[in-house]
């Protein structure tokens, strides 16, 4: 759903964050759960706890439910028990899909999944299909109107964070480097008090599939919507791609 160019690319990205930040707290809390459940209460040591607690503070969720969730991971408060889920699929024009679930009911979170890609045109895939496709990633969204790209960089690179990538323009910007890479770039980033508005370890698809055709690229645009719809489901990653003609097109 991105244009050719880096800023059309930033944008949907960020356009896209915004639209889910309704139902951020409780993707969030589950992700603190499930973080500190499988690597401990430290955020030093544990670089997913930590990628969580930055989500979580860039939708200035409260203490509160930050502290809450960690002490179900911890075991420290009684929860009901995530369990992480991954479905692979195609969309519309053989967009791959990836789908990334935290659950407490396999059966229901892959009943909908499944119903979500049949109602769109779309097809499930055996695991390994899509992902192949795709490397994993920490990326940063960020914000910080007075920088520039090279500015940005420059930051990034004298604090020895290890980026791999850095798209920015009109104030707002993606970071990507290793997963290794995590913690340093936020500490980078947090040194330099530049606003994250988004960070994971996320999956980043090494090529994208351009649809030319409206009528697939609206039915892949369906399906990628209804999936982050779905309570269950944290992230979508997805390698379609589309002129901005088009994406203005489905927008109208």
């Amino acid at each position: 759903m991105s244009g050719h160019s880096k800023w059309s690319t930033i944008k949907h990205k960020k356009a896209a964050a915004d639209a889910k930040r309704g139902k951020s707290f409780s993707r969030i809390s589950k992700e603190l759960t499930l973080a500190t459940r499988l690597g401990g209460k430290d955020a030093e040591m544990n670089p997913r706890l930590r990628s969580a607690l930055l989500a979580a503070k860039a939708v200035n969720m409260p203490n509160d439910n930050i502290d809450r969730a960690i002490k179900k991971g911890a075991g420290e408060l009684a929860g009901q028990v995530m369990e992480e889920m991954m479905f692979e699929g195609y969309a519309a024009g053989r967009v791959g899909v990836i789908v990334h679930c935290l659950s407490d009911n396999r059966n229901r979170t892959a009943a909908n999944i499944r119903s979500a890609f049949a109602k769109n045109n779309g097809s499930m895939a055996a695991s390994g299909a899509v992902s192949w496709q795709f490397h994993r990633k920490s990326r940063f969204m960020v914000e910080a109107p007075e920088l520039t790209e090279d500015k940005l960089l420059e930051i990034l690179l004298e604090a020895g964070a290890d980026v791999e990538n850095v798209a920015f323009e009109e104030g707002y910007g993606e970071v990507t480097g290793s997963p290794e890479a995590f913690a340093n770039i936020a500490k980078a980033l947090e040194a330099a008090k530049i606003k994250v508005s988004e960070s994971s370890i996320a999956m980043i698809a090494e090529n994208q599939n351009e649809v030319t055709e409206e009528s697939a690229a609206r039915s892949a645009t369906r399906l990628i919507e209804a999936l982050e719809e779905d309570d269950d489901v944290q992230a979508v990653y997805h390698n379609l791609s589309m002129s901005d003609e088009l994406a203005g097109k489905l927008a109208e």
